[in-house]
């Protein structure tokens, strides 16, 4: 498959089932932005050996849910490239979202409760999953603007995606020799 289809090259790009739109249109920077986050979350995943001391079972459920956000952020994709009132290949379901808050119930009974707003910084896995919270934060605001063009769970996920983000970055600094920060008025 050639990778270069020559068809973008005057600023625009096609949905799923072909309709053209620019490449500035709301859906395509949506979407781009949630490429954007699985992007840096790789990134952050490409650190996760490095001076962090945990179980062999635990880093295989943080990479697991890692690895399956990656995949779920595809969804999104799927979900904001596809026109109103076509099928969506991928959907965004209540059943993604109910497990995400499982995990990061889980996460949150194993580091400590926090009592006042922290900075995100620590180890370097945690501070990029930090950065990635912030991106689909960015993905969250745009898609409020296509909310009753697409599935309304597909704003849920991201909510609670950025939640997720924001619990493994601590979770990871849980098992590093970082310690967070607190948030100081000065």
């Amino acid at each position: 498959m050639q990778i270069y289809t020559r068809t973008g090259d005057q600023g625009e790009t096609s949905l799923i089932y072909g309709e053209r739109i620019g490449k500035n249109h709301l859906r395509v920077e949506a979407y781009g932005t949630c490429d954007e986050a699985n992007a840096v979350i790789g990134v952050a995943l490409s650190t996760i050996d490095q001076g962090i001391s945990w179980s062999l079972s635990e880093r295989k459920t943080f990479l697991y849910w890692m690895k399956k956000v990656q995949t779920l952020l595809f969804h999104v994709g799927s979900e904001l490239s596809t026109p109103k009132g076509k099928d969506v290949p991928w959907q965004i379901t209540q059943k993604h979202i109910d497990q995400m808050e499982d995990a990061i119930d889980n996460w949150e009974k194993q580091i400590p409760s926090l009592t006042q707003f922290i900075l995100p910084n620590g180890h370097q896995t945690s501070a990029m999953l930090h950065q990635a919270r912030t991106i689909v934060r960015r993905a969250e605001r745009q898609v409020v603007s296509l909310k009753d063009e697409i599935n309304p769970l597909v704003l849920v996920f991201l909510n609670r995606l950025s939640d997720l983000l924001f619990v493994s970055a601590r979770y990871v600094n849980a098992f590093s020799a970082f310690e967070e920060e607190s948030f100081q008025v000065e």
